[in-house]
């Protein structure tokens, strides 16, 4: 299980990097919550390779490696269009610009709206972040900025024509 992927139906793959990180590596310190010495700044991510029938994208930030039995989600973004493949470093910040137009963030797991850096409880060892691309066969998420993890992790689940991540670790020392 070391793919929080692993009980999704298998689609097309998006080639996804970052210029900010390689897949696998340390995120970025300005990556990490402020409150664990960061900047809560999302790193820029491109992607590429959709298929035919691409409608629009949502873009998630994933921890599977929390302390909890769901996972923590540090950024939920919907309603990008079809036509975008890439999100500049920062566009996860509220009233930033740096969005495309029509895309709606959705709050955190703490309830932020936005993106909420990486802060893995001291000592608890290497956390792996996955940013992931989702390609969807519908315009538009008509979803509440509030919307909860299931409701949301449903409709991506109804609408995902294809998927791509890529992967950056954060740990906090004891």
């Amino acid at each position: 299980m070391n793919d929080p992927n692993w009980r999704l139906r298998d689609v097309p793959r998006l080639t996804v990097t970052s210029p900010d990180f390689a897949d696998g590596e340390p995120l970025p310190q300005w990556a990490r919550a402020k409150a664990a010495g960061g900047e809560d700044r999302t790193p820029a991510l491109e992607w590429g390779d959709a298929p035919e029938g691409t409608r629009s994208f949502a873009v998630t930030a994933y921890d599977p490696d929390a302390p909890t039995q769901s996972g923590w989600w540090h950024w939920r973004l919907v309603n990008i269009p079809a036509t975008v493949t890439s999100l500049a470093q920062g566009a996860g910040a509220p009233g930033s610009g740096l969005l495309p137009d029509g895309a709606v963030a959705l709050t955190s797991e703490s309830g932020v709206l936005g993106y909420e850096g990486s802060a893995p409880p001291p000592g608890h060892g290497p956390h792996r972040y996955f940013f992931i691309v989702h390609a969807l066969d519908v315009e538009r998420l008509d979803l509440d900025p509030d919307a909860k993890a299931g409701p949301f992790g449903f409709q991506l689940f109804l609408h995902t024509i294809a998927r791509g991540q890529i992967v950056g670790t954060s740990e906090t020392p004891a």
